[in-house]
């Protein structure tokens, strides 16, 4: 087995590590909440697999850009929550329950939509492409369900076991998926400095910024659950996309530098928003203690 081939199993192991590690702190009321929100779920839905989708591909048409990019983004929008939002979703003030069933619930309808969307988008504009569905089922089974389904198990039989496991589990994934990448951006980093100056990041950026807004807005009347859908609807599955887009694209290179710009770029431009969300968070716990 060469380095090569370590590198993707590790980071894919970091992402289903993180999974589990919010798993142990979950339970299978979580899971399913959004199913018992059906408006919610509506909202959810059209957020990030609507509006995100019909905003990409007006993004594709509207900027001159590389076509593994223009496809990078239609990938981005139609795949499903990342594993490592989660983490930073209950940081600014989400609850687990509406983290955890929209992590299940989109990852889930990911199977069906992806495919489906790409399909849609191929027809229109007359691309010939397909994603077949069991390559998406293979990644959100591996990455998202499997991964809390042992987390939530775990926790249901030996609930002190998982406690102790969960924050140790989630820093040693964190750990695993800094020291897996770091030979990715060395291998790709001439892909990653050719996307500077050509609107790349101009486009990743606004793409964040419009999803941060559009699920703000649609998140309804409750905060916490505008700060979720906010942050999901902006970040995207690398997994999935990397999925969609190398299927077309066999340049990996281009696929990954892409992938990679969105979490660099989503990170940072996410950030004001996640310390507001905190600040806001923090200030209505105080006036309900009081």
């Amino acid at each position: 087995m060469t380095l090569a081939d370590v590198i993707p199993m590790a980071i894919n192991l970091s992402m289903a590590l993180m999974v589990l590690a919010l798993g142990l702190h979950a339970s299978w009321s979580d899971a399913t909440s959004l199913l018992r929100q059906p408006v919610l779920l509506a909202r959810s839905f059209i957020s990030m697999n609507v509006v995100m989708t019909v905003l990409a591909v007006l993004m594709a048409l509207s900027f001159n850009l590389h076509p593994a990019v223009k496809l990078a983004l239609v990938a981005l929008a139609l795949s499903p929550v990342p594993p490592i939002l989660p983490g930073k979703q209950t940081k600014a003030g989400g609850s687990t329950s509406y983290v955890v069933g929209l992590l299940v619930t989109i990852s889930v309808l990911s199977i069906v939509v992806v495919p489906l969307g790409i399909g849609a988008i191929s027809g229109w504009f007359d691309l010939g492409i397909g994603v077949p569905a069991a390559r998406i089922a293979s990644v959100v089974l591996m990455s998202v369900v499997a991964p809390l389904v042992i987390g939530l198990l775990i926790r249901q039989f030996a609930p002190a076991f998982a406690s102790r496991l969960a924050r140790p589990l989630s820093t040693f994934a964190t750990i695993l998926l800094i020291a897996a990448f770091i030979p990715v951006l060395i291998k790709i980093w001439p892909a990653l400095m050719a996307m500077i100056g050509n609107r790349t990041l101009l486009a990743l950026a606004i793409f964040t910024l419009i999803g941060v807004a559009v699920g703000h807005v649609l998140g309804g009347p409750e905060p916490d659950n505008r700060t979720v859908l906010a942050l999901a609807s902006g970040t995207r599955h690398p997994g999935v996309a990397m999925a969609i887009a190398s299927i077309t694209f066999p340049d990996e290179k281009a696929v990954i530098a892409v992938v990679l710009w969105h979490l660099i770029v989503g990170a940072v431009v996410c950030i004001p928003y996640v310390n507001w969300r905190k600040r806001a968070h923090a200030a209505m716990q105080s006036k309900t203690a009081l």
